[in-house]
């Protein structure tokens, strides 16, 4: 049990903080292997719109997509499984989040998902289409805001052979949102030595009315959205903050010692283990020591103001004891943001970090707050003199899991002990991965890159599975879909032999039922030359339809099919590849009339569109939906969906985003028919900014 120290008083409350774990140091003698000794291995070109992943002990792997999808992948034949799909509201970031999977899974078999319920918040009427009813007002009345008060849920579901039951929900807790305004609403899900559950929150708030700088908006006619007071910075709310809590065996939770407050603290949550985090969208509980690596994205601001504070600054933070990491106040105890009143536009004094005080009238929390933590790691776009192996360019920090090597696992993928300790940070906007070095009060002495000769695809979440090796989610270049380049992947230290290399192909790829399909393993390779054996899972029921390699086969019922081709060499190695094949309704064409692909606007115009679908079925306009994102490098910021054939969307660019380098609009349509089994299409056009 951990010694616990009194660290200080904060107003009423006694702020309880136990000593610093020390962490067991890195391995810093052993270089670090090269690429060529790892193999990258596709285990899904189709997941979705890729959000997270959890391996479970039988090295399947749950992964979810934002819409609601929960899928699994299944070594033992390739195939990758719809598991559920959760109703969740969609607007801005929301949808399915995080998923993990309980320590005593075996047994119990409990699956942790945090998710958006639909609740009955406003959305858009295709009826009006120069009205969006599903965004929430910036100004008005609390009544006003009223409609789009929702939350967060954070539940557990059995897995059931292949299947998330969704009527065994035990719904856990709940975070409160301010629904129709973006952002950061994303959480992730890890467990300690201890069974203890860690939930990240992001601080739920708007960025893009603040410069760039820190959104401290307190105008009483403004949306609460705008002020990241009342979320980040409040000892009484659950969002930007780290929680940790204990989960019994009914669903209910208590409270572990050694949080940030003490339970029956006034105006204070005793689920909060560390607060004043922005969006803390990634992080991982090292499994030896329970030091919580998070990564804390950064705002927009491109350079420093001394009326406003420091410029964008992502953080990197080994959370070895609760406390205060200072958002929206400070990014670290030497760099404080400047109080800014919105209604004047006059600057006053930093604020201190050392004695951080909230005075927002949005706050329901104390007064006075803990001390601003030093985050282990700080870097900004440009290049930073104390960590120069991150390199430049967008900020997208994710904490990775920290690699515990077992020598007694007779794995032929395990990593090697080079890495064992050394926590691993991938970089969303910059495509790498790093290992990091830590001493005993966990400080980076050494950052080394992972695999640079290899592909990380904007890392969405990574995870070391039970067979030691490291399962990655890649978004893929673009916006709010399943990207051409999104997958789930698994990346194998190879001791001697490689996974073979499989290809397939279906001709047709879609009709109706009964449907003769042509399919194809050409281009399927093995990298020593192996011979190979072919299974195809070519409908649902489970079992090897042909082990030729080019089998004929027809579907005789309707239904969304993927046909799998699992290929094996002669040392039991295996890879699977597969194609999307609805049987039935075909897929619906949906394609922009306007606006067009690289089509000049300015930002503040009001842009109307025109969607045009084709399909096998009677269309209805008020399944289509079009969002409009602010395209910055790689990622994008939704903030506008409204629905129907035709309509209006206005565009903005915030301060914090003028004069960024590779801004554009971007729009999505999608639309969703009614056929057995529904189909979807999607289109996407990038706008260029004139100015």
């Amino acid at each position: 049990m951990r010694r616990l120290t009194v660290l200080s008083i904060v107003g009423a409350a006694l702020l309880v903080v136990p000593s610093a774990a020390v962490a067991g140091p890195s391995q810093p003698s052993q270089p670090l292997p090269p690429s060529s000794d790892f193999q990258k291995v596709t285990l899904n070109d189709f997941p979705g719109e890729p959000i997270a992943i959890a391996v479970l002990p039988d090295r399947r792997v749950l992964h979810t997509a934002r819409g609601g999808e929960v899928r699994i992948h299944e070594p033992a034949t390739g195939r990758n499984v719809l598991a559920a799909t959760i109703p969740v509201y969609l607007h801005d970031e929301e949808g399915v989040q995080g998923i993990a999977v309980d320590d005593d899974f075996e047994r119990n078999k409990w699956v942790y998902v945090y998710y958006s319920p639909p609740l009955n918040t406003p959305s858009d009427d295709p009826n009006t289409p120069q009205v969006n009813e599903g965004d929430a007002p910036a100004e008005g009345t609390a009544a006003d805001f009223a409609p789009f008060k929702g939350y967060m849920q954070l539940s557990r579901y059995k897995l059931q052979g292949s299947t998330l039951n969704l009527k065994t929900e035990q719904k856990i807790m709940q975070v409160a949102t301010d629904r129709g305004q973006c952002c950061h609403v994303g959480g992730k899900i890890d467990f300690d030595s201890k069974g203890n559950l860690y939930l990240s929150t992001g601080d739920d708030s708007n960025p893009f009315f603040s410069d760039g700088y820190a959104p401290i908006d307190e105008r009483a006619n403004r949306n609460p959205v705008f002020d990241a007071q009342r979320t980040a910075a409040n000892t009484n709310d659950l969002r930007g903050k780290v929680l940790r809590i204990k989960v019994n065996s009914s669903g209910k939770y208590s409270i572990p010692r050694g949080n940030l407050f003490k339970p029956g603290t006034p105006k204070t949550r005793p689920e909060i283990y560390a607060m004043g985090l922005r969006n803390p969208f990634r992080f991982t509980v090292d499994p030896r020591t329970d030091v919580v690596y998070v990564g804390d994205y950064s705002p927009d601001a491109q350079n420093a103001n001394p009326a406003r504070g420091p410029a964008g600054q992502g953080r990197w933070v080994a959370i070895d004891k609760p406390a205060n990491y200072g958002w929206p106040y400070c990014v670290a105890p030497d760099q404080p943001y400047v109080d800014y009143d919105f209604a004047t536009g006059t600057s006053g004094a930093p604020f201190n970090c050392a004695k951080p005080v909230n005075e927002s009238p949005n706050n329901t929390g104390l007064k006075n707050l803990p001390p601003v933590e030093k985050p282990e790691v700080i870097y900004g776009y440009g290049a930073s003199a104390q960590f120069p192996e991150l390199g430049t360019g967008g900020i997208g920090p994710m904490g990775g899991p920290a690699y515990e090597y077992d020598k007694r696992s007779r794995s032929q993928i395990k990593w090697p002990q080079a890495f064992d300790g050394k926590p691993l940070f991938a970089e969303w906007t910059r495509d790498y991965v790093k290992a990091f070095t830590l001493d005993r009060r966990n400080q980076v002495t050494k950052i080394e890159p992972v695999l640079p000769e290899l592909v990380f695809d904007n890392p969405m979440d990574l995870e070391f599975g039970p067979d030691g090796a490291l399962y990655v989610l890649e978004y893929g270049d673009g916006y709010f879909n399943e990207n051409p380049d999104a997958q789930l992947s698994r990346f194998d230290y190879v001791r001697g032999n490689r996974t073979p290399i499989p290809k397939v192909s279906a001709t047709p790829t879609s009709g109706q039922a009964p449907l003769t399909v042509q399919f194809s393993s050409a281009g399927t390779t093995d990298p020593d030359g192996d011979a190979l054996k072919y299974a195809w899972y070519l409908d649902n029921d489970n079992k090897v339809d042909s082990t030729a390699p080019n089998p004929t086969f027809t579907f005789t019922a309707n239904g969304d099919y993927r046909p799998t081709l699992k290929v094996t060499d002669s040392t039991g190695r295996s890879a699977s590849a597969e194609v999307i094949l609805p049987v039935g309704t075909a897929a619906p064409v949906v394609e922009f009339v306007t606006p067009q692909e690289g089509q000049p606007f300015a930002f503040g115009d009001t842009v109307n569109f025109e969607v045009r679908v084709t399909d096998d079925a009677p269309v209805d306009c008020s399944r289509v939906t079009v969002t409009y994102i602010l395209g910055h490098d790689q990622h994008g910021h939704p903030l506008s969906t409204a629905s129907g054939c035709t309509g209006s969307i206005t565009t903005f660019l915030d301060p914090g985003h003028a004069g960024a380098d590779n801004l554009t609009g971007v729009f999505v349509a999608s639309y969703t028919d009614t056929g057995v089994p529904p189909q979807t299409g999607r289109d996407t056009v990038v706008l260029q900014p004139s100015n």
